[in-house]
């Protein structure tokens, strides 16, 4: 008997330690999906058959992408520890990585079907991402036959896509936007004082041709079925980026480096090249003067209490991270909407955080939501908070008037440079809000607030409560409770700095 005890023992113990390994993948595979199958499957192209190594899941088919780069073309890179991947066809550049279902193609953000995975000859990756890269830039029709297990890849046949343009200059500034039905297959070549957008795979039809209007900047543009080409004064420097439904192809142009540039006053900064991180935060406390916005009904005011969460905010972004931030008001003083903005381009700042307080019909509406800059509002309510923003603040210009309605869409095709981290920057305050809070997850939003759409940065408005809600109020008069918020806030500010600039986050204080 006293033989036989240690080897029970030893079998219980070996009997945990297989149930223990047991459940190891299966907590290793969470961010994707349970493999229902994996093999290989066939590549069909017009070349012939081969085979390539694919992975099944409940959400569909996902295919190694090594060979197809090989076969296909375009420069396949792949990071340390095999994290990230970047795939370059012509001029776009796509990165994406394993157990993410988000790809990145300069400021825009693509959720995938699912998350890619690793597999037999590298990165398994779903048919969308194929369509949105081989697919879109290099004009090829991908299907996938579930039956047979088969990956088709065609040449599509040659599309002849209209083309529309719009030049206008204001304030330092021309825009040029080109306009097509859908997004083309092109690249962009930079030439000495030039620039030309190469079709690949496509074709234009050009505009019945007008004259150009007078430009300090570009100095002619010429169409035809294979290439637009614009000429550059000397001066000029040019950025250029894109926008969706419809595609739209913008061009800055301005004189100078953007960060030569001191104007205050201008809606339409063109993007800056931002290559040191975050160093400069402006922070706009909502309201001011005549303006007091929200009121709750023991007299508190929004004016006064986003004053006082920006102060506070300022002393501890100041005294956590190496950055220098600025308030757009520091008093009880009247300052329009564009000014606001205008400032934050003034101090060249890498991110502007509007704060406000909310107010409702509703007396139990409570919560925090966070908003970026588009012309087009998420939802009906999110539309009605920008109107009654704007309207409340607003000081010369508006609705029916054409340089503002101009200047609405210049400033909409400056933040659209920056709507992705604007987008990403909002995700993270609303995290934090919610999780150190505990309060009700209104959301991430969008919406045309006139505060917003003037910056040349990523940009937030953060309401952080509601004045209309008592029990809301008198949180929002504790010192303590403010310190909370502001406290919130410095750790998404972290969190993104130290997602922009590669780095961990900056203090373990941050860390939950």
């Amino acid at each position: 008997m006293t033989a036989s005890r240690p080897a029970l023992v030893e079998a219980l113990i070996l009997l945990l330690l297989l149930l223990a390994t047991a459940a190891l993948p299966a907590a290793e595979e969470e961010p994707g999906l349970p493999v229902l199958e994996s093999g290989n499957a066939t590549l069909e192209l017009d070349s012939g058959r081969v085979p390539l190594p694919y992975t099944l899941t409940a959400a569909g088919p996902l295919v190694a992408l090594q060979p197809l780069a090989a076969r296909l073309g375009g420069d396949l890179a792949v990071g340390p520890l095999g994290q990230s991947h970047e795939l370059t066809l012509s001029q776009s550049t796509f990165i994406f990585g394993p157990d993410s279902r988000a790809m990145t193609v300069g400021e825009e953000i693509f959720d995938l079907s699912q998350a890619p995975v690793a597999g037999a000859g590298g990165l398994h990756v779903p048919i969308d991402l194929l369509r949105s890269t081989f697919g879109q830039i290099l004009g090829y029709d991908i299907g996938w036959d579930a039956r047979e297990r088969t990956l088709s890849v065609r040449r599509r046949q040659l599309r002849e896509l209209a083309v529309s343009y719009d030049l206008v200059h204001l304030q330092g500034v021309t825009t040029l936007v080109f306009q097509f039905p859908e997004r083309p297959r092109y690249r962009v070549l930079r030439k000495p004082r030039a620039v030309e957008i190469e079709m690949v795979g496509d074709r234009l039809r050009p505009p019945d041709a007008r004259g150009l209007p007078p430009d300090p900047f570009v100095r002619r543009l010429a169409m035809d079925a294979e290439r637009i080409r614009f000429e550059l004064a000397a001066e000029a420097e040019v950025q250029d980026y894109v926008l969706e439904q419809p595609f739209r192809l913008v061009f800055d142009l301005f004189r100078g480096t953007p960060s030569a540039r001191a104007a205050p006053r201008a809606p339409a900064a063109p993007p800056r090249r931002r290559g040191d991180g975050i160093r400069t935060i402006v922070i706009d406390p909502g309201h001011g003067g005549s303006d007091t916005g929200a009121q709750g009904k023991s007299g508190s005011t929004e004016k006064n209490l986003t004053l006082v969460l920006a102060r506070g905010l300022k002393r501890q972004l100041e005294g956590r991270l190496p950055v220098k931030v600025v308030l757009t008001r520091d008093e009880d003083a009247e300052l329009p909407l564009d000014t606001r903005s205008a400032l934050a381009n003034q101090y060249k700042a890498d991110l502007f955080i509007s704060l406000h307080l909310n107010s409702s019909v509703e007396p139990d509406a409570h919560g925090a939501e966070t908003y970026f800059s588009s012309l087009e509002a998420s939802d009906e309510r999110a539309a009605l908070a920008a109107e009654a923003e704007n309207r409340a603040a607003a000081v010369g210009g508006g609705d029916g008037d054409p340089l503002y309605d101009l200047q609405l869409i210049l400033w909409d095709l400056a933040q659209s440079h920056y709507m992705a981290e604007s987008q990403r920057l909002a995700r993270l305050i609303q995290d934090e809000l919610n999780a150190t809070l505990d309060l009700r997850n209104r959301g991430v939003k969008q919406a045309p607030f006139r505060v917003l759409m003037g910056a040349a940065m990523p940009a937030v408005l953060v309401e952080l409560g509601f004045l209309s809600n008592p029990a809301e109020e008198t949180r929002l008069n504790d010192s303590e409770y403010r310190v909370r918020l502001t406290e919130a806030l410095v750790r998404a500010v972290s969190r993104y700095r130290a997602q922009l600039e590669g780095t961990k986050t900056a203090s373990a204080e941050f860390d939950r």
